[in-house]
C-alpha cells in the first residue's frame, strides 16, 4: 500500500499537539514522532542512525557552548549586586518622571537584560529589588508587576539572548547577526514599554505617587557609577562580536569570566551562589539542547513529508500580500503564547514557518527579530506566561490576576514594535549588515 507523504505528516503533527496535551515534555514529543515519521516514510534502519546523529551533533556542536556561558553571565550579574546598583542609577534619573519607579524599572531590566541572556532571570532578579520599593511608595500593584514582568521580557530580545540563539540553531542563520539586530529593536520595545507607563500614569494618577522629593544633579551624576559596569561588558562583549574579534561563543566566555571577576572582586561570590550558577546553566542547556535535537529530529521527518515544502508553494501562491501571510503567522504566535512556553514554540513552528518565510522572499535575520519578539509575548500572555507566574511568586499577596492584568497593556507595546519593524525593517538589519562577520 502506497503512503501518502502529506497525510503522514499531518498525523505526526496532530500527534505531537495530543502527546503534549497528555504530558509527555515537548522534546520527547517531537524527537518519539519524528522517529516514528522517519520509520513510516523511509525504514527504521534510515530512522535510527538520523536520530541518534542529530541527538550527538547538537550535544557536541562547540558553538552551543554559548548557552550555559549566557545563563552563567546572568547568574554572575545577579550575584555581583548589579541589578540594585542599576535599578539605584536609573531610579535617580527617573524619580520625578511620573511612574518614574516602574520607568527605572524597565531602564533596569533593560540594562540587566544585556548582561543575562534570560527572561526569567531577569524578571524574577528584578522583582525582588524593585517591587518592595514600588510597595513601599504606594504604586498600584498591577502597575509595579506588570511593568517588572513586561520588563523581564526584555531579556529575550536585547543580546545576549537565548531566543537568538536558539532561532539561529534551528535555522542554520548567523547567531552573531541575530545577537547585534536585537540591540536597536530592544531599545526601541524598552522605549515603547516606558511610555506604556507615561501613558497609564497619566490616564490613572493614583497609580503611582506624585511631586516626590527632587533629586540633585550631583546625586544623579554619582548614581552613573552603578551603570559603568554592566555598560562596559555590554559594549566589550558586543563590541567584539560586532567588529569580528569574537565569536559569540567566545564572547559569552570573555562576558563570564569578567563577571566572575567583578563578584570576586566585590566579595560577593559564595559557594552557594557559585553552585547554583553552575546548576541553573546545566538545566537550562539541558532542557535547549533536547528541545533543539527533538526539533531537528521532527523537521527531519517534515522535510520527508514535503508538508513545508508544499505550505510554501500554496502560500507564495495565494493572491494576497506577503504581508497578510506575515500578519497571520503572528497572530498564530500571539495564540500560541497563550498555551506554550517560548522556546517550545518556537522550535514547534519554525520546521513549517521558516520555509514559508525564506518562499516569501523576507529576509531571515530581520524574522529572527519578529520571531523573538512574539516569544517576548507569549512570556506576559495568560495563562501560560513564565514571567506571570515568575513575578506572582516574589511578588507576596499580590494574585497572579493582578500581575496579568498589570502585564496586558504591555501587550500592546509589543504589537506596536511588531508593526514598526514590518514598515521598517531596517531597524532590525542595519547594524547587522554593517558586521565584519
Amino acid at each position: 500500500m502506497t503512503v501518502d507523504p502529506v497525510t503522514v505528516g499531518a498525523l505526526g503533527a496532530l500527534s505531537v499537539f495530543v502527546l503534549i496535551f497528555l504530558g509527555m515534555p515537548i522534546a520527547f514529543a517531537m524527537m518519539l514522532v519524528g522517529f516514528a515519521g522517519l520509520s513510516v516514510l523511509s525504514s527504521i534502519d534510515a530512522a535510527l542512525p538520523v536520530t541518534a546523529s542529530t541527538m550527538w551533533e547538537t550535544a557536541s556542536f562547540y558553538s552551543y557552548t554559548v548557552i550555559p556561558l549566557f545563563v552563567i553571565m546572568g547568574s554572575f550579574a545577579g550575584s555581583s549586586g548589579i541589578t540594585r546598583d542599576l535599578y539605584a542609577s536609573f531610579d535617580k534619573w527617573t524619580r520625578r518622571v511620573p511612574g518614574g519607579l516602574a520607568v527605572a524599572t524597565i531602564g533596569a531590566c533593560g540594562a540587566f537584560a544585556a548582561v543575562s541572556g534570560s527572561s526569567v532571570a531577569t524578571a524574577a532578579t528584578m522583582a525582588t529589588v524593585a517591587l518592595p520599593e514600588m510597595d513601599r511608595f504606594k504604586y498600584d500593584q498591577r502597575l509595579s508587576t506588570g511593568s517588572v514582568a513586561a520588563g523581564g521580557t526584555l531579556g529575550f530580545l536585547i543580546p545576549p539572548s537565548i531566543g537568538f540563539v536558539v532561532y539561529g540553531m534551528l535555522t542554520e542563520q548567523s547567531i552573531g547577526k541575530l545577537l547585534i539586530s536585537g540591540i536597536l529593536p530592544g531599545l526601541l520595545l524598552m522605549a515603547s514599554y516606558m511610555t506604556v507607563v507615561l501613558v497609564w500614569v497619566k490616564l490613572r494618577p493614583d497609580a503611582a505617587p506624585q511631586d516626590l522629593e527632587p533629586v540633585s544633579w550631583r546625586e544623579r551624576l554619582a548614581a552613573l557609577n552603578g551603570v559603568k559596569e554592566p555598560l562596559f561588558i555590554f559594549l566589550f562583549v558586543m563590541g567584539g562580536i560586532y567588529t569580528g574579534l569574537f565569536t559569540p561563543d567566545e564572547a559569552a566566555a570573555v562576558g563570564a569570566t569578567l563577571l566572575l571577576l567583578i563578584a570576586l572582586i566585590k566579595r560577593k561570590l559564595t559557594g552557594a551562589n557559585l553552585f547554583k550558577a553552575m546548576t541553573e546553566s546545566l538545566r537550562i542547556s539541558v532542557m535547549v539542547l533536547m528541545l533543539v535535537a527533538g526539533a531537528n529530529v521532527f523537521s527531519y521527518f517534515m522535510a520527508l513529508s514535503t508538508i513545508p515544502m508544499q505550505a510554501a508553494n500554496w502560500v507564495t501562491s495565494l493572491n494576497v500580500s506577503p504581508y497578510v501571510i506575515h500578519a497571520m503567522i503572528l497572530f498564530v504566535y500571539l495564540i500560541l503564547g497563550c498555551f506554550i512556553d517560548a522556546i517550545s514554540m518556537m522550535v514547534l513552528t519554525l520546521p513549517v514557518v521558516f520555509p514559508i518565510i525564506l518562499a516569501l522572499h523576507f529576509d531571515p535575520i530581520w524574522f529572527g527579530v519578529i520571531a523573538v519578539l512574539m516569544m517576548e509575548a507569549g512570556l506576559i500572555t495568560p495563562p501560560m506566561g513564565l514571567n506571570l507566574f515568575t513575578v506572582a511568586g516574589a511578588a507576596k499577596g499580590v494574585r497572579l490576576e493582578t500581575v496579568i492584568r498589570g502585564a496586558t497593556p504591555f501587550l500592546l507595546a509589543i504589537l506596536f514594535v511588531a508593526v514598526v519593524l514590518t514598515a521598517f525593517p531596517k531597524i532590525a538589519l542595519v547594524l547587522p549588515d554593517m558586521m565584519k562577520r
